[in-house]
């Protein structure tokens, strides 16, 4: 039996899936992933990942300023953002992809920091949840949303940090995203993290095309690799695979209010 998934993690909006969105579709819905959360990543594409969500039964929207492109983002992007949510959309289920990031060698981090809160504030406002990115910025963003302390929390997508560092998010209420780092022998941290924490913090995700699973380097990652995902969580794991499955599909629809 082919299990029940959802990719909360998707930029489908970008290249291999451009201009293929029912083939990639149908692709990820014959692995069980019936379901696909699209975060854009600056204002300039809040329409289109909308504008698939609706034209796509499969598709989610999430809309959000990332702080990989930080020197995008002006102030009116924080303004057209609210705008946006004030005028209510079903298939627009969070704020994202938002969050904090110092890999890059001028990350331009206070400005970082300002754009994050003030989607922050918009989520609290207009009782949306969160999608997160965090690169090696996992204790200062924890600082960040305890300060805000959101009704509806989010998640805290491709995590790769400590144990301790999850158990503080999910302390705070935030839901802890696996990928597909965990496919790979070498990233023993991450895998032994995704064995230990409770079930029922745990969501399933891609990032594609972004961040392909071992032995797919150098391929574009796809939605239905979730499945992939999925099998190298239930080897991590105790718990039979359809308890995995269901738990991995209820705390999806509990956060983002997916009916499935």
């Amino acid at each position: 039996m082919t299990h029940r998934f959802v990719d909360t993690h998707c930029h489908f909006d970008f290249p291999p899936f451009t201009g293929n969105e029912e083939q990639s579709i149908d692709r990820a819905a014959q692995a069980g992933v019936q379901a696909i959360i699209v975060p854009a990543i600056e204002a300039a594409y809040f329409n289109r990942v909308q504008d698939l969500a609706r034209r796509h039964d499969a598709l989610y929207a999430a809309i959000g300023l990332h702080p990989i492109v930080i020197e995008h983002h002006l102030d009116e992007h924080i303004d057209r953002l609210d705008e946006i949510l004030r005028t209510p959309e079903k298939k627009r289920v969070a704020i994202g992809e938002i969050g904090l990031d110092l890999y890059r060698e001028d990350p331009h981090f206070e400005r970082q920091q300002t754009i994050l809160d003030a989607q922050l504030r918009l989520a609290k406002q207009h009782d949306l949840p969160v999608i997160l990115h965090s690169r090696r910025t996992h204790d200062k963003l924890a600082l960040h949303l305890k300060r805000m302390n959101l009704p509806r929390t989010g998640v805290v997508h491709g995590f790769s940090g400590s144990l301790q560092q999850a158990e503080r998010f999910i302390g705070l209420g935030y839901r802890i995203g696996v990928g597909g780092t965990i496919t790979y022998p070498r990233a023993s941290k991450t895998r032994d993290v995704m064995a230990q924490l409770p079930l029922t913090a745990l969501l399933l995700e891609t990032d594609a095309p972004d961040m392909p699973l071992n032995g797919f380097q150098g391929q574009p990652n796809r939605p239905e690799q979730a499945a992939r995902v999925f099998d190298t969580l239930c080897e991590l794991r105790s718990e039979p695979a359809d308890v995995i499955a269901d738990a991995l599909l209820n705390n999806t629809r509990s956060l983002f209010g997916i009916a499935l």
